[in-house]
């Protein structure tokens, strides 16, 4: 990813584009799955979305953030 710009993304709007987009819930199921306000929810989703967006029309790679604004580390196990 070196040379690509980067844009960040938050755990929260992780969830959320998850939640409504790939598992199908409206905003209302996933407030109610979060805890959060829908109002809330949507707030998230247009933010990730248009990160997303910006990411694949730009070329640029996202930073999956923490609640800590640390980028996250995966760690993987090569050894299978």
């Amino acid at each position: 990813m070196a040379g690509l710009p980067h844009i960040n993304i938050l755990g929260d709007e992780i969830e959320v584009i998850k939640l409504c987009d790939y598992e199908g819930l409206n905003q209302e199921e996933a407030g109610e799955r979060l805890g959060v306000s829908r109002g809330t929810v949507q707030r998230l989703l247009a933010s990730s979305r248009r990160k997303v967006a910006e990411a694949l029309s730009q070329g640029a790679a996202l930073i999956f953030m923490d609640e800590d604004n640390t980028p996250f580390h995966v760690v993987t196990d090569n050894k299978g």
